[in-house]
């Protein structure tokens, strides 16, 4: 593995852990919200070959479900 490609697994994985460290004092709603925008994103890229369009599309229809299911799941 060439240094370069170490050091850009390593920014990921800081990156990664960042943004994770944020979601400690969210609400489940919220969780679910973040979760549901992230998932819907990557599946609204791939379902539109990368057009950042259906990235964003995908990421709102995946943060609305989201924020439905977190709704639910405050309830009980």
């Amino acid at each position: 593995m060439h240094a370069t490609q170490r050091k850009t697994i390593a920014i990921y994985a800081l990156t990664a852990s960042i943004g994770l460290a944020g979601c400690a004092g969210m609400s489940e709603r919220q969780k679910a919200t973040a979760i549901g925008a992230g998932v819907g994103g990557v599946a609204g890229s791939v379902i539109s070959g990368g057009s950042t369009a259906g990235t964003v599309g995908g990421a709102v229809v995946g943060g609305v479900v989201g924020n439905e299911v977190g709704k639910d799941r405050e309830k009980r």
